[in-house]
């Protein structure tokens, strides 16, 4: 799973999040980041007040907690999506004895490799190099 610290710099880069049934993320407060949580219709759904989305928690067991705003949740994204962020610039993906080797075109005719045990981080590694 891609770290917390990896998925502060995809935010603070600009990656944006649209909330989705499936997508993970954690509420971003020292005490909340070990906890993550996933948006389901049936425990977390995304809900607009205002123009603004919000997260509405549905009868969470270990806590009481109505709602977070977008900019107190951290999307972590999975392997999915942040392939669909590096896009067509893909060139490969190999896994080596250090973990994953992610090859993609930063420019045509010129290509980057980033490497990480995880292959969710190697991906946002390759993400926030573009």
């Amino acid at each position: 799973m891609i770290t917390v610290e990896l998925a502060r710099s995809l935010a603070a880069s600009g990656v944006l999040w649209e909330p989705r049934a499936g997508d993970r993320f954690v509420i971003d407060a020292a005490l909340l980041t070990g906890d993550v949580f996933w948006i389901s219709d049936l425990t977390v759904e995304v809900h607009s007040y205002r123009d603004q989305s919000v997260l509405g928690f549905n009868g969470t067991t270990e806590w009481a907690l109505d709602s977070v705003t977008l900019d107190q949740a951290l999307w972590l994204p999975r392997e999915d999506q942040l392939r669909e962020l590096v896009g067509d610039r893909l060139e490969a993906v190999h896994r080596t004895d250090q973990g994953w080797q992610v090859t993609y075109a930063v420019r045509p005719g010129y290509v980057r490799t980033v490497t990480d045990a995880d292959l969710e981080c190697a991906y946002a590694r390759a993400v926030l190099s573009l």
